[in-house]
């Protein structure tokens, strides 16, 4: 059977009080639109048209890496509009449509399956996605009939007295025959409270029809939709439960799974401690035995085996097994640190390689450079990479010895098995196997403070 989806994102969402388009907005680091894309793949629909209106070029540039198609929604004039719109995209297909809404996150691969597979066995031109809830004020209501069957779904704003009473709720969430669709969008009309075209009118229409339709109860939580910044807080809340429990089932152990946050795209092998404060985020994996003591950030990173991070941030680089980072290091992008190797306290990594066994234990700044193996840096040394007009490039070989206070003026090479005195500005080549010294030699002038009236 061909399977294909709509996502609805052309809403700007005013209650969000943001320049952004709603769906944009961030749960768990993954825009809103792009969870449901993501679901709608891993439930084996690769055909996705994304329906679009406020701010579309915003909303195809942070989807363009998604294979999707776009549909324009000049005016929002509601959800049947919104598919009316995407007719284009549904002509000479024979299967069906899922239709879920950009703004809707959670909604899980297990249900977009079940939803099609439901459809399919009941042979049904419709099926819903619907929830049972205690407070329904504000939702759309599912009518059934007396055997069950459902007869209508009536907006909140359009409800009488006796629906305002009915506590299952229209998700805003179905499955369609997509040529039945197509012959139902064009006899909606917008006599409702609203002047909007629904599409749970189309359900209306395929009964009056003859049709039948189905409706499938899921859990409340997966049918949030955000239409303010409170209900993006409660959305995120529940995702990160999710994303948590499933690292917890996997192997991690979290020490505070509600102050861990976690994006949805990280992966964490077994074995791993993590403690409160860590935020992951990106395209980052952790391997199999790290610890990460509190309050560190992890982006767009590979951490190897075994590593142990405290209170650091590391963006777009990856750290070899038996690492140790921090507390208090800033691990910049385009960074490789190697095996074993020690990132100390207050030191900064910039696009630079740091080898195997190489110490950089504290008060450091390597920028643009190359490290060897087996090297050891002295407090406060600093690779001086920028002439005020460009960036360059120094090299350190391997078991190399970096005095105290030094300064590397790039562009310049240490080569291997080589020694820098404490307090040197290194601006030429260090050969094999030497000592530089590059420093002013000391002066002492006795009694030069009583000269000169300094004594208090």
């Amino acid at each position: 059977m061909y399977k294909c989806a709509l996502i609805l994102a052309a809403g700007k969402g005013k209650r969000m009080k943001s320049d952004l388009p709603k769906v944009l907005h961030k749960v768990c680091d993954k825009e809103m639109v792009n969870h449901v894309i993501d679901t709608m793949r891993k439930s084996e629909i690769e055909n996705v048209n994304v329906i679009i209106g406020k701010g579309a070029e915003l909303v195809k540039e942070a989807t363009s890496n998604k294979n999707v198609s776009y549909s324009m929604q000049e005016e929002q004039l509601g959800t049947g509009h919104a598919v009316k719109c995407a007719k284009d995209f549904l002509e000479g297909k024979d299967g069906v449509v899922a239709i879920f809404t950009g703004d809707a996150p959670l909604i899980t691969e297990a249900t977009v399956k079940n939803l099609i597979d439901f459809h399919q066995k009941g042979d049904y031109k419709a099926s819903i996605i619907t929830a049972v809830i205690d407070n329904p004020e504000g939702y759309g209501r599912i009518i059934r009939n007396e055997d069950s069957s459902v007869k209508k779904i009536v907006e909140h704003k359009d409800c009488t007295v006796d629906e305002l009473k009915v506590n299952e709720i229209n998700s805003g969430m179905y499955c369609f025959d997509i040529k039945s669709l197509l012959k139902s969008l064009d006899k909606i009309d917008n006599n409702n409270a609203q002047g909007e075209y629904y599409l749970p009118d189309v359900i209306g229409i395929f009964k009056e029809e003859g049709l039948k339709i189905g409706a499938m109860a899921v859990p409340f939580d997966e049918i949030l939709g955000v239409n303010s910044r409170v209900q993006l807080s409660a959305v995120s809340k529940v995702m990160q439960r999710r994303i948590n429990e499933k690292h917890m089932e996997n192997g991690t152990t979290l020490i505070d799974s509600d102050s861990t946050y976690i994006g949805a795209d990280v992966v964490i092998e077994s074995d791993t401690i993590i403690y409160p404060g860590n935020v992951l985020q990106g395209e980052t994996v952790i391997k199999t035995g790290c610890i990460l003591y509190p309050n560190s950030r992890i982006q767009d990173s590979v951490i190897g085996k075994n590593v142990t991070v405290q209170s650091s941030v590391i963006l777009e680089s990856t750290v070899g097994e038996d690492t140790t980072v921090g507390p208090f290091a800033y691990i910049r992008p385009e960074s490789k640190i190697g095996n074993k190797a020690r990132i100390g306290d207050f030191v900064e990594i910039k696009k630079s390689t740091i080898g195997d066994n190489t110490k950089v234990s504290h008060l450091t700044y390597i920028g643009d450079a190359e490290v060897g193996e087996g090297c050891n840096f002295g407090c406060g040394t600093v690779v001086v990479n920028y002439d005020g007009k460009a960036k360059h490039k120094t090299v350190i070989g391997n078991k190399s010895f970096i005095g105290c206070n030094t300064n590397l003026v790039s562009p310049v090479k240490v080569e291997d098995n080589t020694y820098i005195a404490a307090g040197s500005t290194i601006t030429n080549t260090v050969p094999e196997g030497s000592l530089a010294i590059a420093r002013a030699k000391q002066v002492v002038k006795e009694g030069w403070v009583d000269k000169k009236g300094l004594l208090k």
